[in-house]
């Protein structure tokens, strides 16, 4: 969390016209009416086309497994300090397989876990885009030698997404979703806000 002023707040059922309600019911129908999709409603358009390409990126047929796309988007929320993507994330991570231990890990350098060299090179590559939006060949080679070329576009496609996704909701100020905890490590409201 940034800041406690909600920018673009997310809408309630009451707020919704016909258009937003229509864009949102497969949102609820299927157990994401979160705050990120309410939020998302202040501009209907914005939101159909956005999820079209968030159903791919963090779906099965992805050629990039669910695991592997988990470690980028909590690596990527840790990188670029987005509190809605990492506690969402966290039980999509613990569906996929990843243990609370590299739930942990994900926040500190690479070196100070036992990682293989797959989980490595898809760290690295998220840290490569988040800082400089760019993977270095070094990394590309370590990436290349574990998984194929749609993959490794996935992977970045992953980053990528939620970059953006992130962004917007730092930006907009939408508040962490009630049945997720927020970790304490990225609270960055200033002091003195509302907590």
């Amino acid at each position: 969390m940034r800041t406690d002023m909600q920018r673009l707040a997310p809408l309630t059922d009451e707020e919704l016209d016909a258009e937003q309600e229509a864009i949102f019911a497969p949102f609820r129908a299927g157990g994401g009416a979160f705050g990120v999709a309410r939020a998302f409603l202040r501009h209907p358009v914005a939101l159909k086309a956005f999820r079209v390409w968030a159903t791919y990126v963090m779906m099965t047929p992805n050629p990039l497994p669910e695991r592997e796309r988990e470690i980028m988007a909590l690596r990527t929320a840790w990188g670029i300090k987005c509190g809605y993507v990492w506690s969402r994330h966290l039980s999509y991570a613990a569906k996929a397989g990843l243990t609370d231990e590299e739930v942990e890990a994900l926040k500190r350098p690479i070196a100070e876990h036992d990682w293989s060299e797959a989980d490595a090179a898809l760290i690295a590559a998220a840290d490569a885009l988040v800082t400089d939006f760019f993977v270095p060949d070094d990394i590309w080679e370590k990436l290349a030698k574990h998984f194929n070329d749609k993959q490794c576009m996935d992977a970045i496609f992953v980053v990528g997404h939620f970059i953006l996704m992130g962004s917007f909701l730092n930006t907009a100020g939408v508040p962490i979703d009630p049945d997720v905890p927020l970790d304490p490590d990225l609270d960055m409201r200033p002091r003195g806000t509302m907590r």
